[in-house]
């Protein structure tokens, strides 16, 4: 569309803040304790992300939404998972997918031959450039041994099933194999 980069990833970043308060709203419907927290500064909305604060409110029982990314361009929501991820301490990515149910070896919906794998590395996810999440995602995730979970969200129990541990859509962790 002509936008300037840095300009299009600050509008991705808002995106991610709306659809945080999206996902606030429906987990306090459902009595679930929540806070956003946003990488650019945005009081009136949000609290602004604080490592110590975030850990805290984990710590009470409540879920923590990441917002805004970085808060910096030319760095991708993907990036951001992993960086939050390790500056919290967490067991695990869980990256929700609409209506694909794991890794390929291609696009199913392009590839009739595709395969999906159950299981990957983080270094199979750079060396065969799946696309799964971008390449410093996957050496942040790896450098601090976080696997990651891709699953269908969309899928009526996956949600649940992926936070209870269940093996659902495919699993990367570890480095080398």
């Amino acid at each position: 569309m002509g936008i300037e980069r840095a300009q299009a990833d600050y509008i991705g970043m808002l995106g991610t803040v709306m659809n945080g308060l999206a996902l606030q709203d429906a987990l306090e419907q459902i009595d679930v304790p929540t806070r956003v927290q946003t990488s650019i500064e945005m009081r009136q909305i949000a609290e602004p992300y604080i490592r110590r604060k975030a850990v805290r409110h984990l710590e009470k029982g409540r879920v923590v939404i990441f917002s805004a990314g970085t808060g910096n361009p030319y760095f991708s929501t993907d990036t951001t998972a992993a960086l939050r991820a390790a500056e919290i301490n967490a067991d695990v990515i869980l990256m929700g997918k609409n209506g694909v149910d794991g890794v390929y070896s291609a696009d199913p919906a392009k590839d009739d031959s595709a395969v999906k794998f159950d299981h990957l590395t983080h270094m199979d996810i750079i060396a065969k450039g799946l696309n799964v999440m971008d390449t410093t995602a996957s050496s942040l995730s790896m450098d601090n041994d976080i696997p990651l979970v891709v699953f269908n969200m969309n899928e009526p129990g996956n949600i649940e099933r992926v936070v209870k541990g269940e093996d659902v859509g495919t699993t990367i962790e570890g480095g080398e194999e």
